[in-house]
């Protein structure tokens, strides 16, 4: 059996995050949505069908095949949704025919090699559309990502379980004699390479905490379970509950909540961030804060798809593109939506509630900026700081994403001139 994980048409309901990334690509628990699927399947071949300007990065980035149509033509398949947020047990590999749906969305189709070839085309959502008609439905109760916010809601739990899930406790790296564990021992995972200075407290009464290789916990540091710190960061300051840090991010003073990290991002000094997710590349300037919490306690309005719409919660903080970069004071609106490759500096006040990509917001103004060639050239030096080259392929992602978003781009700085 062959599995294949694919992004569906709702992949705008995540912009601006996933300009840069198929769906699957974004992470909950300690995982992305890819690689649970992936742990939980434990298939030996797997393939990968998304955007079509996404598919060189994938390919490079990973290693791995992506949309090509004749890998799912020779062997029974299962189809998977990459927005579902699986979990142990969920669904098994081998099976009968069947189409799996959750509130009116393919979550996976169970199919043979017969069926697949008798319901061919050289389009893969032509080939679900045609599968979900002819086999049987069955109506399950789960958790499909239907929008950003739905990956910090889940985010916590899903670390408690991944943290289960990986079977590693214990302190196996370095903890200095003057820091701290308050709560269970047990909930603590610090790898080998890991270091922990003094004063440190890790409090694992609401959930573990798993600190990961080469990471590095700095002084006078409070982390509140659940939580989870990537390889090679370095993290000071309180980093409360249900905080996702990916891979060599910088995030120092001030405070982190209910938040995950994508990677490689800097937030290095005081201010706050809460609710929110923060792609790869980000820069987030010293006093920059995000509100997650209106004053009057009702819902949040999120800019999904250029379209104002009630999240139906009351705490939703910011979602920042890659290579996107706060200046210092900034003061981020509750529910904001920040492009790829913005530069944000408020002067003063509050941003709105949409800012698009590769578009300057200056002293309540929005501008053009330095250009498209321009913003490649910063993000090529600020990624040869970690170590890291943009590829081509991630610069023709970065080209097609300027194309896609000028329109909203024309639109706001336009307004800014009326």
């Amino acid at each position: 059996m062959k599995v294949c994980i694919f992004e569906d048409k709702t992949f705008t309901n995540f912009y601006p995050l996933s300009l840069t990334r198929p769906v699957f690509e974004l992470k909950c628990g300690y995982f992305t949505l890819r690689e649970r699927i992936q742990n939980h399947l434990e298939a030996d071949k797997i393939c990968y069908f998304m955007r079509d300007y996404l598919a060189p990065w994938f390919e490079k980035h990973y290693g791995l095949p992506a949309n090509k149509i004749e890998q799912i033509k020779n062997d029974d398949m299962l189809f998977v949704n990459g927005r579902w947020l699986i979990q142990k047990d969920e669904l098994e590999l081998e099976g009968e025919e069947e189409v799996g749906l959750c509130e009116g969305a393919i979550l996976y189709i169970r199919v043979k090699k017969e069926t697949v070839e008798a319901c061919w085309s050289e389009d893969l959502q032509e080939i679900l559309t045609k599968l979900s008609k002819r086999l049987k439905n069955k109506k399950m109760e789960s958790t499909l990502i239907k929008y950003p916010w739905d990956l910090i809601n889940h985010n916590a739990s899903q670390i408690k379980k991944d943290f289960i899930f990986l079977g590693k406790v214990g302190i196996e790296g370095g903890f200095s004699s003057g820091s701290f564990i308050v709560g269970d021992q047990n909930k603590v995972f610090i790898a080998p390479t890991a270091e922990i200075e003094p004063l440190v407290v890790l409090n694992t009464k609401s959930g573990p905490i798993f600190i990961d290789e080469e990471a590095k916990v700095l002084a006078l540091t409070r982390i509140e379970g659940p939580c989870y710190i990537g390889r090679d960061s370095q993290v000071k300051g309180n980093i409360r509950e249900g905080t996702h840090i990916g891979p060599s991010c910088r995030v120092g003073g001030g405070e982190v909540e209910e938040t995950i990290i994508h990677g490689f991002t800097n937030k290095y000094h005081e201010g706050f961030i809460g609710h929110s997710y923060l792609g790869e590349w980000v820069n987030i300037g010293g006093l920059t804060t995000t509100s997650d919490l209106k004053n009057d306690y009702s819902g949040v309005q999120v800019y999904i798809d250029g379209m104002l719409q009630d999240s139906g919660q009351t705490k939703v903080g910011s979602f920042i593109g890659d290579h996107s970069k706060m200046g210092i004071g900034t003061f981020l609106n509750t529910g904001s939506m920040v492009g790829v490759g913005s530069n944000v500096v408020t002067g003063g006040g509050i941003t709105p509630k949409y800012i698009p990509s590769f578009c300057w917001y200056l002293s309540q103004k929005f501008y053009k900026g330095s250009g498209l060639k321009r913003t490649i050239d910063m993000a090529r030096e600020v990624m040869k700081r970690r170590g890291v080259e943009l590829s081509p392929e991630g610069e023709k992602v970065l080209e097609e994403v300027f194309k896609i978003t000028e329109r909203q781009r024309k639109e706001s700085i336009a307004k800014s001139r009326r």
